[in-house]
């Protein structure tokens, strides 16, 4: 109805009282374009994955400054390989003590402690004068190798979005590999002066890269979730995933770790549950494949090796970089290769191709030395790290950064990689001796019966993670552990999940 004057006039409620009008509701939150979400993912994979560099290179840097360090100090086949493993050791502990400073402090503050470590490690490895120094300083330098390889996979892991999280993941094992092949080409260039101090300390650099990058980071939704800090894990989500795809996400987070709360239970108890304890113990087991197939005694003693062929110390270390730099290809085929292929069949694929390198490897130590040779026993190590960066190096850890519930995520991890860095340490403290007792011959095919053994070991325990949400994955590794535990108790069989790859 209008008024003489015109339209009426806009409504206004009467002071006594009709309703007043709905509000008006927030306006949304900005949508994040997906080109800036994945530069935001890139950047922090960049930084985070320096861990993976500082680890790579604090390893593979030993082989080259090995030769020099002997001459310099003295040192006999045991002590070669006390030095070689006293980074080992703390590295096994610094994996065991970064699981739980994850889970306490959160992802980001121990990647910044790690840093901090990282630098003053490399320093004092650096400027050691006598072998007790350089041991104990290489310890307090495992300390933060040993924490950084737990706690980035499991930033990564927990930061990406499902549909490239293997991806992203996997991106840590090539960082690793690119800080072994710039140890490598450091190792060549600085050789000629013999600079092995030099060739140690460098690693300085990129430990200060890490502790400045990791400022600018936050930490990850599920540890926001774990403290109840809702809104900040709600705002990275943000940046990593469409703004439809958020309350779903966060909905998920949140329920599972409900579920994980409700137990009531600290984390070593909850590790009493039968399918969690069975995780674990199929998590140590692959963190073991991963040491006892060799990997680390061609790494840390690829001149050793090459200079029982007869090559001279310069060209063996520079022939390493051969190493190096098909360690980092082959990664980044693994990496390309793992969201579609599956961790499984990588695995299996991989210790089958290993398993022959090594053998062959083995039976070329029996020929003459020659310059053939030696350029023959480097292609079979070639071949054989080929094999292992794309594959078994990639895939385990990608698994034990995703097959852990995430009550017990860190610690679980971190017991995982306790485990490997101990089996590390074992091997690089014994290879040394081992090459003097029975020859390189019989040690790599020694290796080789490993690989079959693993093998077996992955063919029958192995999970398939491929394409699932964290918190998805959770509840299908707890039915097929649970599944597994009935068929070893009942002779009637159990369905096996879908998602999970027995073939």
């Amino acid at each position: 109805m209008r008024t003489a004057h015109g339209p009426r006039p806009p409504h206004r409620p009467a002071v006594g009282g009709s309703s007043p009008e709905p509000p008006v509701p927030p306006p949304p939150p900005p949508r994040t374009p997906a080109r800036t979400a994945r530069r935001f993912i890139v950047a922090i994979a960049a930084i985070a994955a320096l861990g993976g560099a500082l680890f790579g290179y604090d390893t593979g840097v030993v082989s080259g400054a090995l030769p020099f360090m002997t001459a310099h100090f003295g040192l006999t086949s045991l002590g070669e390989g006390v030095v070689t493993s006293a980074l080992l050791i703390g590295a096994a502990f610094g994996s065991l003590a970064g699981g739980r400073m994850a889970d306490a402090l959160g992802r980001r503050n121990s990647l910044l402690w790690a840093g901090a470590v990282f630098t003053g490690g490399a320093v004092a490895v650096a400027l050691a004068p006598t072998v007790p120094f350089m041991a104990l300083a290489r310890f307090v330098l495992g300390l933060a190798v040993g924490s950084a390889s737990v706690i980035t996979p499991l930033y990564l892991s927990e930061i990406a979005p499902p549909h490239v999280r293997g991806r992203l993941v996997s991106f840590n094992s090539l960082m690793i590999v690119s800080g072994q092949l710039l140890a490598y080409l450091v190792n060549a260039v600085l050789a000629h002066w013999e600079a092995w101090r030099w060739m140690l300390g460098l690693a300085a650099l990129p430990a200060v890269a890490l502790f400045l990058g990791v400022l600018f980071l936050p930490d990850t939704p599920r540890w926001y979730v774990s403290r109840g800090r809702r809104d900040e894990a709600g705002a990275v989500l943000r940046r990593t995933l469409a703004a439809d795809d958020v309350p779903a996400e966060l909905t998920r987070i949140e329920q599972a770790h409900d579920m994980a709360a409700d137990a009531r239970r600290g984390g070593w108890r909850e590790l009493q549950r039968p399918w969690v304890r069975r995780l674990l113990l199929i998590g140590i087991g692959l963190a073991a494949v991963q040491q006892i197939t060799g990997v680390n005694a061609v790494i840390y003693f690829a001149p050793k090796i090459l200079a029982t062929t007869g090559l001279g110390t310069d060209a063996a270390i520079t022939a390493t970089i051969a190493i190096g730099a098909v360690s980092v290809l082959a990664t980044a085929i693994g990496m390309s290769l793992i969201d579609r292929v599956g961790r499984r069949p990588m695995l299996l694929w991989g210790l089958s191709g290993m398993t022959v390198s090594l053998a062959l490897l083995g039976a070329a130590f029996h020929l003459p030395h020659s310059t053939a040779v030696s350029f023959l026993v480097l292609g079979l190590m070639v071949l054989y790290m080929g094999f292992m960066q794309a594959t078994l190096n990639t895939g385990v850890w990608l698994l034990l950064a995703e097959m852990f519930p995430l009550k017990v995520r860190g610690l679980a991890m971190g017991a995982a990689v306790f485990v490997m860095w101990l089996v590390n340490f074992g091997i690089a403290l014994a290879f040394p001796l081992l090459l003097d007792a029975v020859g390189p011959a019989v040690t790599f095919w020694l290796f080789s019966a490993l690989c079959v053994a693993s093998l077996v070991f992955c063919k029958r325990y192995a999970p398939e993670t491929k394409g699932l949400a964290l918190e998805d994955l959770e509840q299908e590794l707890r039915k097929a552990a649970n599944a597994s535990t009935a068929d070893a108790t009942t002779p009637t069989p159990t369905p096996v999940p879908e998602h999970t790859d027995r073939n």
